[in-house]
């Protein structure tokens, strides 16, 4: 497989696009496969960090709280010209008591909007696993009959010492959900991080069009809201700008 070969990868930091989507995207008419991920997860468990490592190899620790973005790329599969669109979104949570999530009708939105998913855990906090069964459960009403392409992702992996999330369980959980399981630090390095995205993107370009293969014969895909198209180089900025200011204090 050949995503985007390193020299491509290298270009990641210097001009990647951010893109909305359009309302009613005309596929038939599109000369580059479009593949929408989404990737959904507790809080602070590294949703933003593991999508800006991919994207640009950069790693910021620190990020305003997001509501929610939709960053796009262009790059090669297999010799294929792809159009990768990832939405990024606010936490899910367990609803009180519950083994029900609870989340903002966004998320709703890109769950039926996406083709595959990532599930971002962190190893250090045991709740933000025990919530993906129920998310899982959650996407299965919105995409009742439909394959449901998926990644777990494992984050944090630097920090074993404060694991509440063993190896073991985290596979085991993707083998009942019929995902695939990794482990990553997006702290550490970007290449676990972008070997995984990798995967799941060559799985969907594969298989035609994961979750929304059905949509596309002839129903208008409700498109999740999206940010201004300078979000990230936003973000970016402001992060860089406020570490130059803490490294000036020191």
């Amino acid at each position: 497989m050949v995503l985007a070969p390193e020299a491509a990868m290298s270009q990641y930091s210097p001009g990647f696009l951010l893109l909305p989507i359009p309302e009613y995207p005309a596929l038939d008419c599109a000369p580059n496969k479009i593949l929408k991920l989404v990737v959904l997860g507790g809080s602070s468990v590294g949703k933003t960090a593991l999508v800006v490592r991919f994207l640009t190899k950069r790693f910021i620790g620190d990020y305003e709280a997001n509501t929610g973005a939709l960053y796009s790329r262009k790059f090669t599969i297999d010799g294929e010209q792809i159009s990768l669109q990832v939405q990024d979104t606010p936490f899910v949570s367990l609803e009180e008591d519950t083994d029900s999530i609870c989340c903002q009708e966004q998320i709703n939105r890109s769950i039926y909007w996406a083709d595959g998913f990532v599930f971002v855990y962190s190893i250090t906090d045991y709740e933000s696993f025990r919530l993906l069964r129920p998310l899982h459960q959650h996407i299965r009403r919105i995409h009742p009959n439909a394959n449901i392409p998926l990644l777990l992702m494992a984050n944090k992996g630097d920090l074993l010492r404060a694991r509440q999330v063993s190896s073991k369980e985290g596979l085991q959980l993707a083998v009942e959900l019929g995902g695939t399981h990794c482990e990553v630090s997006a702290r550490e390095s970007c290449e676990g991080v972008r070997d995984a995205f990798q995967q799941l993107c060559q799985e969907l370009s594969r298989s035609g069009g994961g979750c929304n293969g059905e949509k596309r014969r002839g129903l208008h895909l409700v498109r999740p809201k999206s940010p201004n198209m300078q979000d990230l180089k936003r973000r970016l900025k402001q992060a860089l700008t406020s570490k130059g200011k803490s490294a000036t204090a020191l």
